[in-house]
Protein backbone atom coordinates (compact mmCIF):
# COMPACT_ATOMS: atom_id res chain seq x y z
CA UNK A 1 0.00 0.00 0.00
CA UNK A 2 2.96 2.32 -0.57
CA UNK A 3 0.94 4.30 -3.14
CA UNK A 4 -1.38 5.44 -0.33
CA UNK A 5 1.27 5.86 2.37
CA UNK A 6 3.47 8.05 0.18
CA UNK A 7 0.77 10.67 -0.50
CA UNK A 8 0.66 11.67 3.17
CA UNK A 9 2.96 14.27 4.74
CA UNK A 10 6.25 12.64 5.79
CA UNK A 11 5.52 13.00 9.54
CA UNK A 12 2.28 11.02 9.16
CA UNK A 13 3.50 8.19 6.93
CA UNK A 14 4.70 5.90 9.77
CA UNK A 15 1.25 6.16 11.36
CA UNK A 16 -0.47 5.41 8.07
CA UNK A 17 1.79 2.39 7.59
CA UNK A 18 0.86 1.10 11.07
CA UNK A 19 -2.79 1.06 9.99
CA UNK A 20 -1.97 -1.51 7.31
CA UNK A 21 0.15 -3.59 9.66
CA UNK A 22 -2.23 -3.95 12.62
CA UNK A 23 -4.48 -6.48 10.90
CA UNK A 24 -7.30 -3.97 10.53
CA UNK A 25 -7.48 -4.35 6.73
CA UNK A 26 -8.47 -0.70 6.05
CA UNK A 27 -11.19 -0.12 3.48
CA UNK A 28 -11.45 3.67 3.73
CA UNK A 29 -9.39 6.51 5.20
CA UNK A 30 -11.49 9.62 5.91
CA UNK A 31 -9.69 12.97 5.99
CA UNK A 32 -11.71 16.03 7.09
CA UNK A 33 -10.16 19.38 7.97
CA UNK A 34 -10.65 20.07 11.69
CA UNK A 35 -11.77 16.51 12.43
CA UNK A 36 -9.94 13.37 13.57
CA UNK A 37 -8.56 11.10 10.85
CA UNK A 38 -10.83 8.07 10.67
CA UNK A 39 -9.98 4.61 9.32
CA UNK A 40 -12.77 2.18 8.46
CA UNK A 41 -12.07 -1.53 8.35
CA UNK A 42 -13.87 -4.78 9.16
CA UNK A 43 -17.02 -2.84 9.97
CA UNK A 44 -15.36 -0.72 12.67
CA UNK A 45 -13.94 2.80 13.01
CA UNK A 46 -10.41 3.56 14.16
CA UNK A 47 -8.53 6.80 14.85
CA UNK A 48 -4.91 7.82 14.41
CA UNK A 49 -2.92 8.42 17.61
CA UNK A 50 0.21 10.26 16.47
CA UNK A 51 1.80 10.48 19.92
CA UNK A 52 1.74 6.70 20.43
CA UNK A 53 2.02 5.84 16.71
CA UNK A 54 -0.94 3.47 16.72
CA UNK A 55 -4.60 3.15 15.79
CA UNK A 56 -7.22 3.25 18.51
CA UNK A 57 -10.96 2.69 18.66
CA UNK A 58 -11.80 5.89 20.57
CA UNK A 59 -11.59 9.57 19.65
CA UNK A 60 -9.67 10.90 22.65
CA UNK A 61 -6.11 11.93 21.83
CA UNK A 62 -6.60 11.24 18.12
CA UNK A 63 -4.86 13.22 15.38
CA UNK A 64 -6.89 16.09 13.91
CA UNK A 65 -6.43 16.67 10.18
CA UNK A 66 -5.17 20.16 9.35
CA UNK A 67 -5.42 22.40 6.30
CA UNK A 68 -1.63 22.13 5.60
CA UNK A 69 -2.02 18.31 5.69
CA UNK A 70 -4.78 18.56 3.11
CA UNK A 71 -2.79 20.84 0.80
CA UNK A 72 0.31 18.65 0.86
CA UNK A 73 -1.65 15.43 0.43
CA UNK A 74 -3.64 16.81 -2.53
CA UNK A 75 -0.40 18.00 -4.15
CA UNK A 76 1.11 14.54 -3.81
CA UNK A 77 -2.05 12.80 -5.02
CA UNK A 78 -2.17 14.99 -8.13
CA UNK A 79 1.58 14.79 -8.71
CA UNK A 80 1.64 18.55 -8.10
CA UNK A 81 -0.87 19.33 -10.86
CA UNK A 82 -4.45 19.66 -9.64
CA UNK A 83 -5.31 21.05 -13.05
CA UNK A 84 -4.64 17.59 -14.53
CA UNK A 85 -7.40 16.17 -12.30
CA UNK A 86 -9.98 18.82 -13.13
CA UNK A 87 -11.94 16.62 -15.54
CA UNK A 88 -12.14 13.73 -13.06
CA UNK A 89 -13.07 16.04 -10.19
CA UNK A 90 -16.29 16.99 -11.95
CA UNK A 91 -17.52 13.52 -11.01
CA UNK A 92 -16.55 14.05 -7.37
CA UNK A 93 -13.60 11.69 -7.29
CA UNK A 94 -10.27 10.84 -8.88
CA UNK A 95 -7.97 7.82 -9.00
CA UNK A 96 -4.39 7.72 -7.75
CA UNK A 97 -1.60 5.31 -8.61
CA UNK A 98 -2.44 1.79 -7.51
CA UNK A 99 -6.10 2.21 -8.44
CA UNK A 100 -7.14 3.76 -5.14
CA UNK A 101 -10.17 6.02 -5.56
CA UNK A 102 -10.37 9.35 -3.73
CA UNK A 103 -13.75 10.97 -3.17
CA UNK A 104 -13.85 14.73 -2.54
CA UNK A 105 -16.17 17.21 -0.85
CA UNK A 106 -15.97 20.98 -0.49
CA UNK A 107 -17.10 24.13 -2.29
CA UNK A 108 -18.14 23.45 -5.87
CA UNK A 109 -17.95 25.74 -8.87
CA UNK A 110 -21.06 25.27 -11.02
CA UNK A 111 -22.11 26.46 -14.44
CA UNK A 112 -25.64 26.01 -15.76
CA UNK A 113 -26.40 23.64 -12.92
CA UNK A 114 -23.42 21.36 -13.55
CA UNK A 115 -20.27 21.01 -11.46
CA UNK A 116 -17.23 22.38 -13.28
CA UNK A 117 -14.63 22.08 -10.52
CA UNK A 118 -14.01 21.97 -6.78
CA UNK A 119 -12.61 24.82 -4.72
CA UNK A 120 -11.57 24.69 -1.07
CA UNK A 121 -11.63 20.89 -0.77
CA UNK A 122 -12.29 20.07 2.88
CA UNK A 123 -12.89 16.31 2.87
CA UNK A 124 -11.27 13.31 1.23
CA UNK A 125 -12.35 9.68 1.29
CA UNK A 126 -9.50 7.38 0.25
CA UNK A 127 -11.01 4.05 -0.79
CA UNK A 128 -8.37 1.35 -0.62
CA UNK A 129 -8.29 -0.75 -3.79
CA UNK A 130 -7.81 -4.47 -3.31
CA UNK A 131 -8.19 -6.94 -6.13
CA UNK A 132 -9.43 -10.28 -4.81
CA UNK A 133 -8.24 -12.69 -7.45
CA UNK A 134 -10.13 -15.97 -7.88
CA UNK A 135 -13.09 -14.81 -5.76
CA UNK A 136 -15.31 -15.48 -8.82
CA UNK A 137 -13.83 -18.83 -9.83
CA UNK A 138 -16.62 -20.76 -8.10
CA UNK A 139 -19.23 -18.66 -9.89
CA UNK A 140 -18.05 -19.31 -13.45
CA UNK A 141 -19.46 -22.84 -13.57
CA UNK A 142 -22.94 -21.40 -12.92
CA UNK A 143 -22.81 -18.72 -15.60
CA UNK A 144 -21.01 -20.81 -18.25
CA UNK A 145 -22.93 -21.79 -21.38
CA UNK A 146 -20.72 -24.28 -23.21
CA UNK A 147 -17.57 -22.42 -24.21
CA UNK A 148 -19.22 -19.06 -23.53
CA UNK A 149 -21.31 -17.47 -20.79
CA UNK A 150 -24.96 -16.62 -20.37
CA UNK A 151 -25.87 -12.95 -20.39
CA UNK A 152 -25.42 -12.36 -16.69
CA UNK A 153 -26.39 -9.73 -14.12
CA UNK A 154 -24.67 -9.62 -10.73
CA UNK A 155 -26.92 -7.98 -8.14
CA UNK A 156 -26.67 -6.83 -4.53
CA UNK A 157 -27.15 -3.77 -2.31
CA UNK A 158 -24.23 -1.29 -2.22
CA UNK A 159 -21.05 -2.42 -0.46
CA UNK A 160 -21.44 -6.19 -0.83
CA UNK A 161 -18.92 -6.67 -3.63
CA UNK A 162 -20.61 -6.57 -7.04
CA UNK A 163 -17.71 -4.74 -8.65
CA UNK A 164 -15.14 -7.02 -7.00
CA UNK A 165 -16.93 -10.09 -8.36
CA UNK A 166 -17.37 -8.51 -11.80
CA UNK A 167 -13.68 -7.59 -11.95
CA UNK A 168 -12.55 -11.14 -11.26
CA UNK A 169 -15.03 -12.61 -13.77
CA UNK A 170 -13.51 -10.31 -16.40
CA UNK A 171 -9.97 -11.40 -15.55
CA UNK A 172 -10.78 -15.11 -15.60
CA UNK A 173 -12.75 -14.96 -18.85
CA UNK A 174 -10.16 -12.77 -20.54
CA UNK A 175 -7.36 -15.21 -19.75
CA UNK A 176 -9.47 -18.33 -20.20
CA UNK A 177 -10.02 -21.25 -17.85
CA UNK A 178 -9.94 -25.02 -18.16
CA UNK A 179 -13.58 -24.98 -19.28
CA UNK A 180 -13.96 -21.67 -21.16
CA UNK A 181 -11.55 -20.44 -23.83
CA UNK A 182 -10.13 -16.92 -23.54
CA UNK A 183 -12.51 -14.16 -24.67
CA UNK A 184 -12.12 -10.63 -26.01
CA UNK A 185 -13.75 -8.39 -23.44
CA UNK A 186 -14.66 -4.72 -23.67
CA UNK A 187 -15.11 -2.88 -20.37
CA UNK A 188 -17.02 0.38 -20.00
CA UNK A 189 -15.69 1.79 -16.73
CA UNK A 190 -17.77 4.93 -16.26
CA UNK A 191 -16.74 5.50 -12.64
CA UNK A 192 -13.17 4.15 -12.95
CA UNK A 193 -13.90 1.43 -10.39
CA UNK A 194 -13.45 -1.75 -12.42
CA UNK A 195 -10.03 -1.14 -13.96
CA UNK A 196 -9.03 1.77 -11.70
CA UNK A 197 -7.15 3.50 -14.52
CA UNK A 198 -4.39 5.94 -13.65
CA UNK A 199 -3.68 8.28 -16.59
CA UNK A 200 -5.44 5.75 -18.82
CA UNK A 201 -3.54 2.67 -17.65
CA UNK A 202 -5.55 0.00 -15.73
CA UNK A 203 -4.12 -0.57 -12.26
CA UNK A 204 -6.15 -3.75 -11.78
CA UNK A 205 -5.43 -6.97 -13.65
CA UNK A 206 -8.33 -7.52 -16.06
CA UNK A 207 -6.63 -10.16 -18.20
CA UNK A 208 -4.71 -10.15 -21.46
CA UNK A 209 -7.64 -9.68 -23.86
CA UNK A 210 -9.48 -6.83 -22.16
CA UNK A 211 -9.93 -3.31 -23.56
CA UNK A 212 -11.10 -0.52 -21.24
CA UNK A 213 -13.02 2.68 -21.90
CA UNK A 214 -12.29 4.71 -18.79
CA UNK A 215 -14.62 7.45 -17.48
CA UNK A 216 -16.96 6.86 -20.43
CA UNK A 217 -20.78 6.98 -20.17
CA UNK A 218 -22.08 3.42 -20.23
CA UNK A 219 -24.50 3.64 -23.16
CA UNK A 220 -22.12 5.48 -25.47
CA UNK A 221 -19.24 3.24 -24.40
CA UNK A 222 -21.08 0.04 -25.24
CA UNK A 223 -21.91 1.34 -28.71
CA UNK A 224 -18.33 2.50 -29.27
CA UNK A 225 -16.90 -0.89 -28.29
CA UNK A 226 -19.25 -2.65 -30.70
CA UNK A 227 -18.10 -0.39 -33.53
CA UNK A 228 -14.39 -0.48 -32.84
CA UNK A 229 -13.17 -3.40 -30.72
CA UNK A 230 -15.28 -6.45 -31.74
CA UNK A 231 -15.72 -7.73 -28.18
CA UNK A 232 -17.21 -11.14 -27.47
CA UNK A 233 -18.29 -9.94 -24.02
CA UNK A 234 -19.08 -6.41 -22.84
CA UNK A 235 -18.71 -5.81 -19.10
CA UNK A 236 -20.32 -2.83 -17.42
CA UNK A 237 -20.94 -1.79 -13.82
CA UNK A 238 -24.21 -0.50 -12.34
CA UNK A 239 -26.69 -0.58 -15.19
CA UNK A 240 -29.94 1.21 -14.61
CA UNK A 241 -30.95 4.10 -16.85
CA UNK A 242 -33.12 4.01 -19.96
CA UNK A 243 -30.16 4.66 -22.29
CA UNK A 244 -28.15 1.88 -20.63
CA UNK A 245 -30.96 -0.57 -21.33
CA UNK A 246 -31.26 0.45 -24.99
CA UNK A 247 -27.50 0.03 -25.45
CA UNK A 248 -27.58 -3.42 -23.81
CA UNK A 249 -30.30 -4.53 -26.22
CA UNK A 250 -28.25 -3.29 -29.18
CA UNK A 251 -25.26 -5.30 -27.97
CA UNK A 252 -27.38 -8.42 -27.50
CA UNK A 253 -28.80 -8.13 -31.02
CA UNK A 254 -25.20 -7.95 -32.31
CA UNK A 255 -24.38 -11.32 -30.76
CA UNK A 256 -22.29 -9.91 -27.92
CA UNK A 257 -22.69 -11.30 -24.40
CA UNK A 258 -23.32 -8.92 -21.51
CA UNK A 259 -21.76 -9.23 -18.06
CA UNK A 260 -23.08 -6.48 -15.82
CA UNK A 261 -24.07 -5.42 -12.33
CA UNK A 262 -27.11 -3.69 -10.88
CA UNK A 263 -28.40 -2.64 -7.46
CA UNK A 264 -31.03 -5.08 -6.16
CA UNK A 265 -31.29 -7.07 -2.96
CA UNK A 266 -33.65 -9.81 -4.11
CA UNK A 267 -35.84 -10.99 -6.98
CA UNK A 268 -38.75 -8.79 -5.87
CA UNK A 269 -36.65 -5.62 -6.10
CA UNK A 270 -35.34 -6.76 -9.48
CA UNK A 271 -38.81 -7.27 -10.89
CA UNK A 272 -39.88 -3.82 -9.71
CA UNK A 273 -37.29 -2.05 -11.86
CA UNK A 274 -39.10 -0.36 -14.72
CA UNK A 275 -36.57 -0.97 -17.48
CA UNK A 276 -36.02 -4.62 -16.57
CA UNK A 277 -39.57 -5.82 -17.14
CA UNK A 278 -39.11 -6.30 -20.87
CA UNK A 279 -35.76 -8.05 -20.31
CA UNK A 280 -37.41 -10.50 -17.94
CA UNK A 281 -40.33 -11.07 -20.32
CA UNK A 282 -38.01 -11.64 -23.29
CA UNK A 283 -35.55 -13.67 -21.20
CA UNK A 284 -32.57 -11.67 -22.44
CA UNK A 285 -30.52 -12.69 -19.40
CA UNK A 286 -29.90 -16.33 -18.63
CA UNK A 287 -28.34 -15.84 -15.20
CA UNK A 288 -29.03 -13.56 -12.25
CA UNK A 289 -26.47 -13.71 -9.44
CA UNK A 290 -27.51 -12.28 -6.07
CA UNK A 291 -24.66 -11.54 -3.63
CA UNK A 292 -24.98 -11.37 0.14
CA UNK A 293 -22.65 -11.05 3.12
CA UNK A 294 -22.87 -13.16 6.27
CA UNK A 295 -22.00 -12.03 9.80
CA UNK A 296 -18.42 -13.25 9.43
CA UNK A 297 -17.93 -11.02 6.39
CA UNK A 298 -17.97 -13.91 3.92
CA UNK A 299 -19.54 -13.28 0.52
CA UNK A 300 -22.16 -15.76 -0.72
CA UNK A 301 -24.09 -15.98 -3.97
CA UNK A 302 -27.41 -17.38 -5.18
CA UNK A 303 -27.94 -18.02 -8.91
CA UNK A 304 -31.27 -17.85 -10.77
CA UNK A 305 -32.08 -18.69 -14.39
CA UNK A 306 -34.04 -16.64 -16.93
CA UNK A 307 -37.36 -17.79 -15.42
CA UNK A 308 -36.23 -16.75 -11.93
CA UNK A 309 -35.86 -20.36 -10.83
CA UNK A 310 -33.10 -20.76 -8.27
CA UNK A 311 -30.20 -22.95 -9.39
CA UNK A 312 -27.98 -22.74 -6.30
Amino acid sequence: MDEIINVFPSALRPLCRVGFQQGIDPEEIRLRIGRPVMVLGKGREYYWNLRENRLQNHREGSYVWREPDMKETLSRMSQYSMYALEEELRSGFFTIQGGHRVGVAGRTVCERGKIQSFRNICSLNVRVARQKKDCARGLLAWIAQGDNIYNTLILSPPGIGKTTMLRDCIRLLSNGTADISAKKIGVVDERSEIAACFFGVPQNDLGDRTDVLDACPKAEGMRLLLRSMSPQIIAVDELGGREDCYAVEEALHCGCRILGTMHAQNTRELQEKVYLKSWLEKEFFGRFVFLSMDRQGERNFAVYDERMQRLC
